[in-house]
């Protein structure tokens, strides 16, 4: 059961309300004289009934509006010269649930009946000047509650989308949150881990080619590589970031071809252009995307050779990455986390990425990230 901003359960206050308008009809219809006929009767049961209905009115409001519409005839005929209060309140819950053609069709046909209903009672006699002044203030009523019910509406529902926006922005915030981190954690961890795998792999190939007791300690750490490359990449779980290390950028690149040709790889390093300035966005997808392609060519790609290009533009930042490995162009590339990564941050940059194999061997990575307005 809903509640209101009091705590009051709705159906409780709908109850109370209802009961307050039937006993407010009921005094009212006690201030004027009526005898004991069949048709006061009636008059007496339609009055406190038109109030209790409207109890009714937050699960029915159209069917509440007819129920008090036609108890409110029903007195009016009777003799009892009580507003139509209940009606009134019936027109603004009717509005607030959203149903305004069937509430202005009923209105209509209320502001005809009452006064019709009125005058065969013999209530208003008095002349036309007299009912069209009440036919008025009637019609005044019914439009300040219309009024006083669209306004809650429309207040309700601009509640209810700004609630629903700042679900739906907590849930993409934290969406991206979570890509984020993800990215973060395979771009440093699954990168530095990768070079002491390879590195260990490579020594236990050499030991073994010269015919050489490869040592146990060796031999443990190859192992426990491979499995930290496997759970990291299974797990990818969550990294609190407290910036306490500064973000890495181009300026870190050199370091980059560095430990790659740490590794026995022939690594080159070339920056054409006029260095400038770049969003710190691009700054740091710059660095991930020569970071990534050299990773891939040292895990996948059997190259002896790789080339890194940057190309500094007045408008965009060209990146491009190649390798001479077994990849060819009839072997289509499998999507790694890596490169999905890759793609996810460049396209977040409005920039474009193609990775693919060479048409003479190999595989290149080429990306384009704009650095005009680019936050």
């Amino acid at each position: 059961m809903r509640t209101g901003l009091s705590g009051v359960p709705a159906g409780v206050r709908d109850w109370a309300v209802a009961v307050g308008v039937a006993a407010a009809l009921l005094v009212t219809g006690l201030s004027g004289q009526h005898s004991a006929t069949s048709i006061d009767l009636l008059g007496w049961a339609l009055l406190p009934a038109g109030g209790l209905a409207l109890a009714a009115g937050r699960r029915a409001p159209v069917p509440v509006l007819a129920v008090t519409g036609l108890c409110a005839v029903g007195y009016q005929a009777a003799g009892f010269d009580v507003p139509a209060v209940a009606y009134l309140f019936a027109v603004y819950a009717a509005v607030r649930a959203g149903h305004r053609a069937v509430t202005v069709a009923a209105s209509v046909a209320m502001l005809a009946a009452l006064p019709l209903a009125a005058l065969a009672s013999g209530l208003h006699d008095t002349g036309e000047a007299f009912a069209r002044a009440r036919g008025a203030l009637e019609l005044a009523w019914l439009i300040a509650a219309g009024a006083a019910g669209e306004a809650l509406r429309q207040a309700e529902r601009r509640a209810d989308e700004a609630e629903r926006t700042r679900e739906e922005t907590a849930r993409r915030r934290a969406d991206e949150e979570r890509l984020h981190i993800a990215r973060e954690l395979h771009d440093s961890l699954t990168h530095q881990i990768s070079i002491i795998k390879v590195q260990a792999e490579v020594a236990v190939h050499v030991a073994r080619k010269r015919g050489e007791q490869v040592p146990e300690a060796l031999l443990a750490i190859q192992q426990a590589g491979r499995e930290a490359t496997r759970e990291l990449r299974a797990t990818l779980g969550a990294l609190r970031d407290d910036d306490t290390a500064p973000p890495r950028g181009l300026d870190d690149v050199p370091e980059l071809v560095e430990r790659a040709r740490a590794i026995g790889l022939d690594a080159t390093l070339t920056i054409e252009g006029q260095r400038q300035d770049v969003p710190a966005a691009v700054d740091r997808t710059a660095y991930r995307i020569v970071q990534e392609s050299l990773t891939n060519i040292a895990r996948h790609a059997d190259a002896a050779t790789a080339s890194v290009r940057i190309d500094c533009r007045p408008d965009a930042l060209a990146i491009r990455v190649d390798d001479d490995g077994r990849a060819t162009p009839d072997t289509a590339p499998v999507p790694g986390v890596g490169l999905l990564g890759m793609r996810e941050r460049v396209t977040a940059l409005g920039g474009r990425l193609r990775a693919e194999p060479r048409g003479g061997g190999g595989f290149t990575v080429q990306a384009e990230l704009p650095v005009d307005g680019t936050s």
